[in-house]
């Protein structure tokens, strides 16, 4: 397949030693700015929940909803040109205009008008996509392989603290009775120069050194465009990462993060300010499990282990979750441990990178994002539509149970998945006796 020797990037198979050994203080900086770029992106995306009653206001109507179905539309379609630029390019030469962006969809947003809050929040997902992706880049790039599952739970547990930020303060700044009381728009105006800001840093810290694919891409032509995404999405292991990332992703982003107060206000007759916190208990967890089972991968230097327990931990959570009755258990804990079990759903995005060449990691980080999102954007309307009521009055709890049952078969499907993908963590053995796995050694 190769006509020139020295071009190896689209044949060769990742390796463990593919990547620096050791740790080197200007790399983690790049990637930490990538992260913390996930969590800016994170606190402006979850803004607009928050002004929902300004927002209406100003817009003679709620049109949130089909803001944010614009985002993610925007996001997942995104996501794949995100992984090949940084390819093609690199971080130095993608990630500050990213940055940038997400500053100048904050300025538009703040003129007021739904037509600029509309276009300005599809820009933002434009660049935002970039702050994970960029993430998974520079840590496949720049750090350690031994270290990546644990720098990747950190990137999503900084991401959960910025949908955090994005909540409570902006809800303190526009409340007419806290201390700050300013407006909506300068809100936005806020988050745009804190954007800014990051921009100018990262065009100074992030690395500009030659891409990883510089021969292989060097010319613009559709071959050399669409090869990287074949490489990619020819190989059965992307899939099984990605369809195993969205369902066990679904469970928290779809059922706790969308229904979960719903389900306990009006299905368990809890009070919506305890229902609230409980639900909160999940992003909480997720920003215990994602490190934690990262770092756990990397110490024992598997994948799979990790992934199939965490998944078994979700289904318990989750079953015990819908099935059994709130004062059944300790109050918090069930909450808590979905959100540390759902953890395991990074460790697919640390499987693909090393089951792919290491000339595509930015391609595999921003595949790996459309397939979690277009997983999670089919659910979703499938199970709010089994969630829509039927009549002025609140749904039953055998109603919610009923409708939540694709989600836990989601996580049950997932566990299966876990068996059948192929491990890829550093301590497993170099060839693989399954038909059409991939050595780690050798190439495609």
């Amino acid at each position: 397949m190769i006509a020139n020797p020295k071009d190896t990037t689209m044949t060769v198979v990742a390796r463990p030693d593919a990547s620096p050994r050791d740790l080197k203080p200007l790399y983690v900086i790049a990637w930490l700015l990538c992260a913390l770029f996930y969590l800016y992106q994170y606190a402006a995306r979850s803004a607009p929940g928050v002004m929902q009653g300004e927002l209406t206001a100003a817009w003679d109507g709620n049109h949130i909803g089909a803001m944010i179905s614009a985002y993610y539309v925007a996001y997942a379609l995104t996501a794949l040109a995100a992984g090949l630029l940084l390819d093609r390019y690199g971080a130095g030469r993608v990630i500050p205009y990213a940055v940038a962006l997400v500053g100048i969809g904050c300025v538009i947003f703040a003129r007021g008008t739904e037509s600029a809050g509309m276009s300005g929040f599809v820009l933002q997902a434009m660049g935002a996509v970039f702050s994970f992706v960029g993430a998974n880049y520079v840590a496949a790039r720049y750090l350690p392989a031994r270290m990546f599952g644990m720098f990747m739970g950190l990137t999503q547990c900084l991401g959960m603290l910025g949908a955090a930020f994005g909540s409570k303060p902006v809800q303190v700044a526009i409340d007419p009775a806290g201390p700050l009381r300013v407006s909506w728009q300068h809100v936005w105006l806020t988050f745009a120069g804190i954007g800014f800001v990051l921009a100018v840093v990262t065009w100074f810290v992030m690395p500009r050194d030659q891409t990883d694919s510089a021969n292989h891409h060097g010319s613009l032509s559709v071959g050399n465009l669409l090869r990287p995404f074949a490489v990619v999405l020819k190989n059965p292991q992307s899939w099984l990462a990605g369809l195993t990332g969205g369902l066990l992703f679904a469970p928290t982003t779809i059922g706790a993060m969308v229904w979960a107060t719903s389900f306990l206000h009006s299905g368990k007759h809890v009070s919506i300010a305890d229902a609230a916190t409980d639900a909160s208990m999940v992003p909480l967890g997720w920003v215990i499990g994602c490190p934690l089972l990262g770092y756990i991968s990397d110490r024992i230097g598997r994948r799979k282990p990790v992934l199939t327990g965490g998944a078994f931990i979700m289904l318990a959570a989750a079953l015990a979750a819908v099935y059994l009755p709130e004062t059944a258990l300790p109050r918090y804990l069930v909450p808590l441990l979905l959100g540390i079990g759902s953890g395991a759903a990074m460790i697919p995005f640390t499987m693909i990178k090393e089951a792919n060449p290491p000339g595509v990691k930015g391609t595999c980080a921003g595949v790996m994002n459309f397939l979690v999102f277009l997983t999670t954007g089919l659910l979703s309307p499938f199970i709010s539509r089994l969630l829509a009521p039927t009549s002025t009055m609140p749904l039953s709890l055998a109603q919610f149970q009923e409708g939540f049952l694709p989600l836990i078969a989601g996580i049950v499907i997932a566990i299966f998945l876990s068996f059948i993908i192929r491990e890829t963590g550093v301590g497993h053995s170099s060839r693989d006796p399954r038909p059409g796995a991939i050595p780690a050694h050798e190439g495609t």
